[in-house]
């Protein structure tokens, strides 16, 4: 037997095939395939519509039905600063569900990264696609294009049905009006920064629970702890505007609101929300063992 039949062809060998032929286009493919393919990804998605458009309609109806309650007692209205910041308020209530809808969102991105590990996929996956960037790339698109279409017919849903409910208790609710477009825009940017931290949580974690729970307390428990500690602490309130969930709502409402950071300066710390856990993601991604 020749040298030559001995050994093996470079093309053979495991990892040369395929990586130098990979494409972006075909892993954000297969990608999509696995998203869509478990019933999980469905349920979730509808969970967010229905909480969406569900907390749009009581809200529109609760408002209603308050500011007509109230509307015999001017005085009182007047009092509460009602009357001027009506436009304000009703622009919210389309939105008055990214609360929860958030928490859902976030879980779907968790699992998207963190199932590959708790299944064992991770490791057919990496085998087939070495570069592992390139995974948590296509992970990240999917995860982006997902959470921006869902917020955006989450929140348009919200706006038809809760208009009609609004505008029978005589509150105005327009969908050019500056106020509703932060609420609508923002309130997508916001879905989005949720998604892309719950994805990083999900790949530096590997774990759905331990994921979903950070991001639960990131958002729903610290602003409450930094909030109430700033009446000791004097500096945490300026700390608690640069979390994410402050950022976040600082981006939706109009400007001028106390204690909130400037639209700009706001966008550039949801930004960094955005990119700083996926950078460390990335890192933790390529250094650990499967």
């Amino acid at each position: 037997m020749s040298t030559e039949t001995m050994k093996r062809p470079r093309s053979a060998e495991p990892g040369a095939a395929g990586s130098g032929k990979l494409k972006f286009s075909g892993v954000l493919r297969s990608e999509f395939i696995k998203f869509f393919s478990l019933p999980s990804t469905l349920i979730l998605i509808l969970s967010t519509l229905v909480v969406m458009v569900g907390f749009a309609a009581l809200s529109a109806w609760g408002i209603g039905v308050s500011m007509e309650a109230m509307a015999s007692d001017p005085e009182m209205m007047a009092q509460m600063g009602v009357m001027g910041d009506m436009e304000t308020m009703a622009a919210a209530i389309p939105g008055s569900g990214l609360m929860f809808a958030q928490l859902i969102m976030g879980a779907l991105a968790v699992m998207v990264m963190s199932s590959e590990f708790a299944t064992g996929a991770a490791r057919s996956t990496f085998v087939a696609v070495p570069n592992r960037q390139l995974v948590l790339g296509a992970k990240t698109l999917l995860v982006s294009i997902v959470s921006i279409v869902v917020a955006l017919v989450s929140l348009l849903l919200s706006y038809l049905l809760a208009k009609p409910i609004a505008e029978n208790y005589k509150l105005s609710l327009e969908f050019s009006s500056e106020a509703f477009q932060r609420q609508l825009w923002f309130g997508v940017l916001y879905v989005l920064m949720v998604s892309l931290i719950a994805l990083a949580l999900g790949a530096l974690l590997r774990n759905s629970a331990g994921g979903i729970v950070v991001l639960a307390a990131l958002f729903f428990v610290l602003p409450i702890a930094v909030g109430s500690l700033s009446s000791i602490v004097s500096w945490l309130a300026d700390v608690a505007r640069f979390l994410p969930d402050a950022a976040g709502t600082a981006l939706m409402m109009m400007p001028g609101a106390d204690n909130a950071l400037e639209t700009w300066a706001s966008g550039l710390v949801v930004a960094g929300w955005c990119i700083i856990p996926l950078a460390f993601a990335a890192v933790t991604l390529q250094r650990r063992d499967i």
